[in-house]
């Protein structure tokens, strides 16, 4: 059985090892992640070449993603690495501070002082720690101790309903744009974007770097949650970065926003990434929680296109085990989604010719109880549209583009396929039959339906669809 939901998996020094790689792909890895907030340019270079040549080796597609690392709010470092802090004690956070203590800490991010005033409250490493705001004076934020523990080195700062001014794009940002650029990146992640402004600049950096990558808004903000509907608007993808979202509108929110958010992601067509602890436990551990297990298999439930790992396989022990999990529990999931099409298509208008094409391909392949649907797409947009709904027809796209072929590797529902350029649209759809058949994915006498362009080879032509009876050949 073919798994429809897609794995992201996280590189780091657990999965540096070009064997592993490759492992790590063949078990079932569908798109790659490399994390800017950790590493130089040539690190993150020499692994997307990695990610190429194990794709290469292993005849699949793999799609690579560059995660902007963001605006740093973190605290500075301390003298000793680390500090406890005690529930009541006072302890100052101050930009001038150049080596912590247990009574004070730097920022590395000095406009914090101008965005808190007394009775704010500040969430430290993800929640962990609670400092309550009493005064404000220059550079230094005079805080008391709610909820103590241990601190250390560059651990992040969020404000409880947020409201943080840091731009979404730093310098460093634009900079590693460029670099995504030249690691030829399929899709680059913005961090904490606020509004469609954010997502509207990092993709004119991306194009005037010479990228054709596909920008992902990653909703960790409360400002991005109020404007969730333009910031799905302007970006291809949106990640579901459960970790900082939680911080700041709290934990018990997220679960609903969760659903939220897919579902509106998938009403505009676009792609969605459920992320943050989803194998957790997995780092240390050979197998997942129960709770694990359970939250993976509900975001495919409610349809996301992936879901993502992130120190499970960039720094823990059992990388590939984690992968292998996580893919069954996708296909076990899979197993029990509802197919009701019809609801599906009451009330929608469509304003293209091709997305009308897609529409009717997933109608008759529904009804008529076909094998597959294949897409014949030099962009990937006709496979896109028809993924949006979920009809338990596995969707074939076949394309000659290369950077099309890989970003089709995020799509749920969508297995993309390389297919040469032919010069009539009789010799294309013969070369598409003759792949299936190959791969014993079709046999003689199946129906499939087919979307299809007038026009081979010209984007955006795709206004036929065929009902096709695959011949013996």
């Amino acid at each position: 059985m073919q798994r429809s939901t897609k794995i992201v998996a996280t590189l780091g020094p657990a999965t540096s090892d070009p064997e592993v790689l490759t492992r790590l792909i063949a078990a079932g890895v569908n798109v790659v992640r490399l994390n800017f907030s950790h590493g130089k340019a040539e690190d993150h270079i020499g692994r997307a070449e990695m990610v190429r040549a194990a794709a290469e080796k292993l005849n699949l597609p793999v799609a690579i993603m560059v995660d902007l690392q963001g605006p740093k709010i973190r605290v500075g470092k301390f003298e000793k690495n680390k500090v406890t802090l005690e529930p009541g004690q006072v302890f100052i956070l101050d930009s001038a501070c150049e080596l912590g203590t247990n009574e004070r800490v730097g920022l590395d991010y000095k406009e914090l002082p101008r965005d808190v005033s007394p009775g704010n409250v500040l969430l430290l490493d993800d929640g962990r720690l609670v400092l309550d705001v009493e005064s404000v004076q220059g550079s230094a934020i005079h805080t008391r101790v709610r909820v103590g523990g241990v601190l250390s080195n560059n651990k992040g700062i969020n404000r409880q309903g947020g409201g943080l001014s840091a731009p979404a794009l730093t310098a460093k940002d634009m900079e590693d744009i460029k670099v995504a650029a030249k690691l030829e990146a399929d899709y680059v992640a913005v961090s904490f974007p606020k509004s469609s402004a954010d997502m509207y600049m990092a993709r004119t950096l991306i194009q005037a770097a010479g990228s054709r990558a596909q920008v992902v808004a990653k909703i960790e903000r409360t400002e991005a949650i109020a404007n969730l509907d333009e910031l799905v608007e302007s970006s291809d993808a949106i990640m579901v970065a459960r970790g900082d979202l939680a911080v700041e509108v709290g934990d018990a929110a997220v679960p609903a926003l969760q659903k939220r958010m897919i579902r509106l992601a998938r009403e505009k067509n676009k792609l969605t990434i459920t992320a943050t602890q989803m194998m957790e436990s997995m780092i240390s551990s050979p197998v997942p929680t129960r709770a694990e297990v359970s939250d993976v298999a509900n975001a495919v439930l409610d349809g996301t296109d992936a879901v993502m790992l992130s120190a499970e396989t960039a720094a823990g022990k059992y990388p590939i085990e984690t992968v292998e999990a996580m893919a069954r529990v996708c296909l076990e999931a899979e197993k029990s989604s509802d197919y009701q099409l019809d609801r599906d298509f009451l009330n929608r208008e469509f304003i293209r010719v091709d997305q009308s094409i897609a529409m009717a391909a997933l109608f008759t392949a529904t009804h008529l109880k076909v094998k597959a649907i294949v897409a014949l797409t030099q962009t990937g947009a006709t496979a896109l549209w028809t993924s949006r709904v979920n009809c338990g027809v596995p969707i074939y796209a076949m394309t000659p583009e290369i950077a099309t072929y890989r970003r089709l590797s995020l799509f749920r529902d969508v297995y993309p396929m390389m297919l040469a350029h032919d010069c009539d649209q009789k010799s294309l759809l013969v070369s598409a039959e003759l792949k299936l058949l190959e791969q014993g994915l079709v046999q003689p006498g199946d129906l499939i339906v087919v979307t299809v362009g007038d026009t081979v080879g010209l984007m955006g032509s795709t206004n036929t669809m065929k009902i096709v009876r695959v011949a013996q050949r």
